[in-house]
């Protein structure tokens, strides 16, 4: 086949010239669906490469494992666990990470493949720095370890829970929510725990703590973010001079935020290398908070250096701080939440090993590479959809917002541990979005009021429904499957304690 001649300039409008013209725009509306064909196939192909490799990974993790204890009587067992635990590993970096680095993204303090490549290296080094070389086998007591004290038996219960929370977190994710994966393992525990032993076999008052956490966490978060952002509004945004009052209040934050990450770290995520009471950990807080806010003084007044005496210039100031706490919730995170992955393959190592159970055991360094691994290949392969759900679909947010988010999740933290407080680092985070979206309609809404009086006319109701800054569906979807995590969980997990302790028998 030839091609058509090419267009000459100077004929473009005879109709000699007619024909071929037609033929070039023939051509180039089929090269132009041949573009389009290759962008779906893309589109479609790039979601089945994802759970390619996701695949690929959970069947080495099963490999290594069979390597590793290949003489081990049972050995089966250890290997059908590995796999489950990194098919856990990867929900757990897919939903949870999302509550780290959404704010972060949301705020276009960096972007997606900055984010994926900050979460990927601080969940990492969190999870194999600091992570807890010793996990309670029953999390965190849900379950009398005497009701299961026959090793077979723990065993299944400690895979159907692994395999409940992992699907339970892959429903989570797919449909939008970002779930604990503490009360995700936590309904695991207790489901098969309740078939294997009974219901006298489960710590109720432990389970009601938790269920109030499904409150206490969102609350919390949700008020220390709007207190922040109250507070930079009024000191900050509201001021005359917003550049001087930058340079004398954005250090003191920036190391409010250092304080209470040293806090948040010590007592979250490194105690695997020093065990320190909550006194201790605030005085590091604080001498870390003053000695940030003598070191970033000098470096904030250069920075704002030649800036417009406007909102827009204070953003630019909260960047980097954002950043920084984005990168210390993920080592954190990595360091504490790597146990849910691996705390019951760890159990069912043990169990299998050594034949009986124990309340507490210590975790194998190739258990805890397959946890680490899996929550920073879920994080870069699912990650950026419940990313980008955090931190632009549920409110509109820019840096300061999501630095009041970020302040909140470590503050909260550390006023729950004072107080005893079981909270989520999931339900505090999303809260404290929520928590910032809320406030920012109450200010709206305030402003249209005064607006109205200053003009005698209110705002309509129509026009004020039309002026949420809170996205609703998101609330309720997010909030029912808070709700329904440790029943959803706990129900599925029953119903595979006994489909595998038939099989076993």
């Amino acid at each position: 086949m030839t091609l058509p001649p090419t267009r000459p300039a100077e004929t473009a409008g005879t109709p000699e010239a007619g024909a071929p013209i037609n033929q070039w725009k023939t051509l180039d509306k089929d090269l132009k669906r041949i573009v389009q064909l290759e962008q779906a196939g893309q589109f479609v192909g790039r979601p089945l490469l994802s759970l390619g490799i996701a695949l690929v990974f959970i069947v080495l993790a099963g490999v290594a494992a069979s390597v590793i204890v290949g003489g081990t009587p049972n050995a089966l067992v250890i290997v059908a666990a590995a796999a489950f635990g990194a098919y856990m590993a990867l929900n757990i970096g897919a939903n949870d990470v999302a509550n780290n680095m959404g704010p972060a993204v949301g705020a276009n303090a960096l972007t997606m493949t900055g984010a994926l490549a900050i979460a990927a290296v601080f969940e990492t080094a969190g999870a194999l720095i600091a992570g807890g070389d010793v996990v309670s086998t029953i999390s965190g007591g849900i379950v009398d370890p005497a009701s299961v004290a026959e090793a077979g038996i723990f065993v299944w219960a400690m895979m159907a829970a692994l395999i409940a929370a992992a699907v339970w977190l892959n429903v989570a994710t797919a449909i939008g929510a970002p779930v604990s994966t503490t009360h995700s393992i936590v309904g695991g525990v207790m489901g098969a725990g309740m078939v294997a032993a009974g219901l006298g076999a489960v710590n109720w008052p432990v389970m009601g703590q938790i269920a109030a956490s499904w409150v206490i966490s969102p609350v919390l978060g949700g008020v220390f973010a709007a207190l922040f952002l109250a507070f930079i509004k009024h000191r900050l945004i509201d001021a005359e001079d917003k550049i001087a009052a930058a340079r004398f209040w954005v250090p003191l934050l920036i190391g409010v935020m250092a304080a209470a990450f040293s806090a948040y770290l010590v007592l979250k995520g490194l105690r695997k290398l020093m065990e320190v009471d909550l006194p201790a950990a605030l005085l590091i807080g604080l001498v870390f908070g003053v000695l940030t806010v003598f070191l970033t003084r000098p470096l904030v007044r250069r920075q704002s250096e030649g800036l417009e005496n406007r909102k827009k210039s204070l953003k630019k100031l909260f960047g980097l701080p954002l950043v920084v706490s984005a990168a210390l919730l993920s080592f954190a995170h990595g360091a504490n939440d790597v146990a849910n992955a691996v705390g019951p393959l760890a159990a069912i190592v043990h169990a299998v090993s050594d034949g009986d159970t124990a309340a507490k055991v210590s975790i194998p360094l190739w258990v805890m590479i397959i946890g680490a691994g899996g929550i920073s290949f879920g994080l870069v392969l699912f990650g950026p959809k419940l990313i980008r759900m955090v931190g632009s679909e549920i409110t509109k947010l820019n840096p300061m917002r999501a630095y009041c988010v970020a302040l909140s999740a470590a503050i909260t933290v550390i006023v729950a541990s004072g107080l005893g407080l079981p909270v989520s680092s999931t339900h505090i985070a999303v809260g404290g979005i929520f928590g910032v979206g809320f406030y920012r309609e109450w200010q709206a809404e305030r402003r249209s009021r005064a607006l109205g009086l200053i003009k005698g006319k209110p705002l309509p109701p129509e026009e004020r429904k039309r002026r949420k800054l809170v996205r609703r569906a998101h609330f309720l979807t997010i909030g029912a499957a808070w709700v329904v995590t440790v029943p959803a969980t706990a129900a599925l997990s029953a119903a595979i304690f006994l489909g595998l302790r038939t099989l076993g028998n």
